[in-house]
């Protein structure tokens, strides 16, 4: 069978039910009613049309990626494309994933952090730009990086980029992006490190000028219009991410946390929906605290996060200032050891800053 059409079957029929207007218990319990007759007819087409199988053969994940000119989503596909509609459908049917809500959510510790984040968030201001000013993103990123010779050797490290970018105030005029390009700065083995310096492997700084934005030919998911147009109610808001990410990463509940990390960590989130996203990051089952006194690049806040128990195993994980409700900045922690990169590893991280400036340097 076409499973296209059924992806998209599925994400019209999740449309379909979304309840989000009226969000009471009764409509809450009816809608998964409609929802789990909508995707049990969905799942009995899938086998009537060839009765399409799960591969257990996933392919193998490591937090590293090759190297890139912008970071993208860490996002990646759970299932070939034939079993992860067939299997969305029967995740919905078995009531694995469906609507916010109805399967828990995080423990009660992480969930009071969370909620308290998103009040404490709506009392913080956000920076005031004024006509001719700038909102500064300042930020540190690490990610892993590999290479592979035909050989077949394997050389794996981290890199540090700095990144500071200037947004003007109004937003369809010159954004500017100063990157240091990627710096080779952890390594695992003197095997790794001795490749990078025979490779000669360096950073390559630049400074990006573009409206809008539009640094590499279009504008950026960060793009305020977009914003715009997420659902500030939790209910809603988690709906909608659940909808926007089926099928992809490693579990349904994960990719939405990852989902909520990348979008926090740009650094343009308002308030509003910064407190909106925490909120929807409570009610994500298996999200717990994972670390009092996380340390990230200096500064110190709680860390909130979720364990993956797929081929990679991670966990990704928020870190709150409590006091003012800002996101300091998320990372993806192996929680075993994985091609020669021990447990406890940040693989991939990012600590943010804002101010205003008067100019983009």
């Amino acid at each position: 069978m076409n499973t296209n059409t059924t992806t998209d079957q599925i994400r019209r029929r999740l449309a379909a039910v979304d309840p989000a207007a009226e969000i009471t218990d009764d409509e809450l319990t009816r809608s998964r009613d409609r929802s789990l007759a909508a995707m049990q007819s969905l799942a009995e087409a899938a086998q009537d049309n060839g009765r399409a199988t799960v591969s257990n053969k996933l392919a193998p994940h490591l937090a590293p990626t090759e190297l890139s000119a912008r970071r993208p989503r860490r996002t990646r596909m759970w299932l070939t494309s034939a079993a992860a509609a067939a299997v969305v459908a029967a995740l919905i049917a078995g009531d694995v994933i469906g609507l916010a809500g109805w399967r828990g959510g995080a423990t009660a510790q992480a969930a009071e952090v969370l909620n308290n984040a998103a009040e404490t968030t709506i009392k913080t201001t956000d920076p005031v730009v004024n006509p001719g000013q700038y909102l500064r993103i300042k930020s540190t990123n690490v990610w892993a990086s590999y290479s592979t010779e035909q050989d077949g050797s394997q050389y794996r490290w981290l890199d540090t980029e700095k990144s500071d970018m200037y947004i003007p105030a109004d937003r369809s005029a010159e954004w500017v992006w100063h990157r240091s390009g990627r710096v080779p700065t952890t390594f695992f083995d003197a095997t790794s490190k001795d490749y990078v310096l025979k490779q000669n492997i360096r950073p390559y700084p630049e400074v990006l000028r573009a409206r809008n934005g539009a640094f590499y030919g279009s504008s950026g998911w960060w793009d305020a219009t977009d914003l715009s147009k997420l659902p500030r109610d939790p209910y809603r808001l988690l709906n909608s991410i659940y909808k926007q990410t089926v099928g992809k990463g490693q579990s349904v509940d994960g990719e939405a946390l990852v989902f909520i990390a990348d979008l926090l960590r740009t650094g343009v989130v308002p308030a509003d929906l910064r407190a909106a996203l925490y909120k929807a990051a409570a009610m994500i089952p298996g999200v717990t605290v994972t670390e009092g006194q996380a340390n990230l690049d200096g500064r110190t806040g709680v860390a909130i996060g979720r364990l993956e128990e797929g081929p990679a195993r991670t966990r990704q994980e928020l870190i709150i200032d409590p006091g003012t409700g800002l996101l300091i900045g998320e990372r993806s922690v192996l929680t075993q050891a994985q091609e020669g990169i021990p447990a406890g590893t940040a693989t991939t991280w990012t600590a943010i800053e804002t101010s205003v400036s008067n100019t983009a340097r």
